[in-house]
Formats: C-alpha cells, structure tokens, sequence
C-alpha cells in the first residue's frame, strides 16, 4: 500500500466518523500532494509523485505548521497554535519515525565516511547522501549545523 493509499483511506474514515477536523487536514495533505503532481506533469514527468516526494511534502508540511504554532504562541494566540500541532499529529502520522540524536550522528558520520568528505566544500554532497536515504525522518535544518562542525 502506497502512502497515497494509506492517506485516502485515512480520509474515507474521518468523513465515516465525522471527524472534522482530521478530515480537513487530511484534504490539505491530499491538495498538497495533487499540486505537485500537476507541477511535475508540467514539467513533462509522466504519472504520480512517488512516495519520497510525499514524504518531502508532508515533511514541508510539518515545518511549517511548527513555525505558524511558534509565532501564534509568541502572539498569544494559543487556540491558532494548538489547532497548528493538531494537524502536525495528523500529518507526522504518515511520517515514518524520526531518528534520534544518537541515530542523527551516526548517520552523518556514515555519510561522511561513505563520501570520502574530508572539509566544508563536501558538505553538499554528505547534505544530498543524507537526503536520499532519510528523507522524511530527520530535520535537516538540524543536520546542517551538525555536518558543518563535523567537516569545519
């Protein structure tokens, strides 16, 4: 079962146990995931996105609705932030599990290792290995900082 089917199924079951709120979000990650599709069909790519560019959007998703919860805390807008980290548990559902501090550094230091990067200027390509094989399970804004001390 791809993770569209698993989305679609998500929703069928909120609309059966009217879940409102579940169901809106459920319909944004699905808008979300047809935007892109038609994106690539513009750009001449033929079907739909597969799954690791969903997980990329739901993990796009995930940001930035941390982001819009931070700044509706900073302006005291608690019900906005609180109705934010909802949707964040609806969308980190279909995420799979994140990796831990301890997994984050072995798996930079595995990419470093496999890349052969030896100073700052191979930091793209540690940053793209990283990419290809934990998309969806690690922040990479995190990763960033974390690969640059490594190789600095």
């Amino acid at each position: 079962m791809t993770l569209r089917d698993k989305i679609n199924a998500a929703l069928k079951g909120a609309m059966k146990a009217k879940e409102t709120d579940r169901l809106s979000t459920l319909r944004l990650i699905n808008a979300a995931i047809k935007d892109r599709d038609i994106a690539a069909r513009g750009a001449g790519e033929e079907g739909l996105v597969p799954d690791e560019i969903v997980l990329a959007i739901l993990g796009k998703m995930v940001k930035q609705r941390q982001e819009s919860a931070r700044a509706y805390d900073e302006a005291g807008r608690i019900e906005l932030a609180e109705k934010e980290r909802a949707e964040i548990a609806v969308i980190e559902e279909f995420l799979p599990r994140q990796l831990n501090e301890a997994e984050t550094e072995a798996a930079v230091s595995q990419a470093i290792a496999e890349t052969g990067a030896a100073s700052i200027r191979d930091m793209g390509r540690v940053m793209a290995a990283l990419k290809a094989r934990y998309t969806g399970r690690m922040d990479f804004g995190r990763v960033g900082p974390l690969v640059r001390d490594r190789l600095g």
